[in-house]
């Protein structure tokens, strides 16, 4: 058995993290918390530096009983999670800096974050919900961080509908064991193909609803919208990010290493739940006056892009770089609005950010480009992602779902441009209270970092597409 404890230096370091900073933070006095988000941030760092060593060394492998990967997908998702999250912790200081309970705050992000990292490198059902649980349990609490009734609301139905699910996942998983008679990735995938076909069929719906759960994609999404709106704007940059890259990932290895090509027709199923996702999104968007409501269903949508990279996961052998690189991409942008809105917390409603480009013209850059860059438009990262994985659809036989895909992007520019256009128009006179109050320099300083980041990335796309390659192990 391999038991290299090296191999998981990152993982390691950000749980310890989590646990130092929960018993500090019962020390600290309130104006001292701030240390038990130096220590995140530092850990952070360190995981950056451990997973630029791995990539280095170029060395796949499995540890502990081949429960966990270590691979080219491990390492890219390692990445994303470590960089993303500083963005948050970033956009998080204006918003809990003294909080009575901001060290809480820091130890339920590098909980949670830790389970997504076990979801990114999962290579045993046992461990994809094991990091499934890890990553879901913090944020609940994160969801009711505020404590108001919208935070309480968005907290128990978030909970519910995830113990729902938790319970339908673990079914799941049972009924693959029943199947396969084991639980590690490379020996299901053999055994399932002779499996009885109920049981297995079964068993991969329960999984991936646990999975879809976890990503927000159709049909299990009705807690996005409310949890995304109830929760102060750092949680909801969070909750539409950092689980997302876990989940898809898990998603994608589950299907490309777990599940035979013979049996259930999986990548079938996978595309018209993308299909599903990506118009109900963007049908949801469409009349949406809440900044954070819309941002809450764009997630959804842009799920459905994502999904079908899982769909062609066996089909395409670009399926694999154009979802981590999508992934990457869509974080980036994703945080960058998100950062936009958690600068500016009274301007809850489109209308409120009339006059932002005359005020805060930098700002209103920002929001131009990770706006625009949800959509897809060149230069931006999400551009070459979008191109990436609609390529790999038509690379696996579905033509159908890159053009629905097409249309669906089009779409979207509508509801992109309702928030825009007010941006540059001209602030009423007749404003009772200025909603362009800034909430402090952090945040700022993350959506102009993000905003830059979706264009960097979007070209320098032709060195990160190489570094989201090479086999699973």
């Amino acid at each position: 058995m391999n038991q290299n404890v090296a191999a998981l230096i990152p993982e390691a370091v950000l749980a310890a993290a989590a646990v130092i900073g929960l018993i500090a933070g019962s020390w600290l006095p309130r104006r001292r918390q701030w240390a038990v988000r130096a220590l995140l941030a530092g850990a952070c760092l360190i995981g950056l530096t451990a997973t630029t060593v791995s990539i280095a060394a170029d060395r796949p492998e499995l540890v502990f009983e081949n429960a966990f990967a270590i691979d080219p997908a491990t390492n890219a998702g390692r990445l994303i999670v470590f960089a993303a999250l500083l963005l948050v912790i970033c956009l998080s200081i204006d918003t809990v800096q003294a909080h009575k309970r901001e060290s809480e705050f820091y130890v339920l992000l590098a909980l949670s974050a830790t389970g997504v990292l076990a979801l990114v490198g999962a290579n045993d059902l046992l461990m994809l919900f094991a990091g499934y649980l890890l990553t879901s349990v913090p944020t609940y609490g994160l969801v009711g961080f505020a404590k108001d009734h919208l935070a309480t609301e968005a907290a128990l139905k978030y909970y519910l509908i995830g113990a729902l699910l938790s319970v339908l996942m673990l079914a799941g998983i049972a009924l693959l064991y029943a199947a396969g008679h084991t639980t590690g990735y490379d020996e299901l995938r053999p055994a399932l193909a002779d499996a009885s076909y109920p049981l297995a069929a079964l068993g991969i719906i329960g999984v991936y609803a646990g999975l879809l759960f976890k990503i927000g994609g159709v049909p299990v999404q009705f807690w996005v919208p409310d949890a995304v709106d109830g929760t102060p704007p750092p949680v909801a940059a969070y909750l539409t990010t950092l689980p997302k890259i876990g989940g898809l990932i898990a998603a994608y290895r589950v299907a490309h290493q777990a599940l035979p090509a013979s049996q259930v027709n999986w990548p079938l199923l996978a595309a018209v739940l993308a299909a599903a996702s990506m118009t109900l999104g963007n049908l949801a968007a469409f009349h949406q006056t809440s900044v954070k409501r819309l941002l809450a269903y764009s997630t959804i949508n842009q799920v459905g892009y994502l999904l079908i990279a899982v769909a062609v996961a066996t089909r395409s052998g670009l399926a694999q770089q154009s979802l981590l690189f999508y992934l990457a991409a869509y974080a980036v942008t994703n945080l960058g609005a998100f950062a936009v809105v958690a600068h500016l917390p009274h301007a809850s409603r489109i209308d409120d950010y009339r006059g932002l480009a005359h005020r805060r013209p930098l700002l209103a850059a920002v929001l131009v480009v990770c706006l625009l860059g949800l959509v897809g438009t060149p230069p931006t990262a999400v551009f070459v992602g979008k191109l990436e994985v609609f390529t790999a659809a038509i690379d696996g036989g579905y033509g159908w779902l890159a053009a629905l895909a097409v249309a669906n992007t089009i779409a979207s520019l509508f509801y992109y441009l309702r928030w825009l256009v007010p941006a540059f128009q001209p602030a009423p006179d007749d404003r009772l209270a200025d909603p362009l109050t800034s909430a402090g320099p952090w945040s700022a300083l993350a959506a102009y970092t993000a905003g830059a980041g979706a264009l960097v990335l979007g070209l320098i796309s032709g060195l990160a597409l190489p570094l989201a390659a090479g086999p699973l192990r």
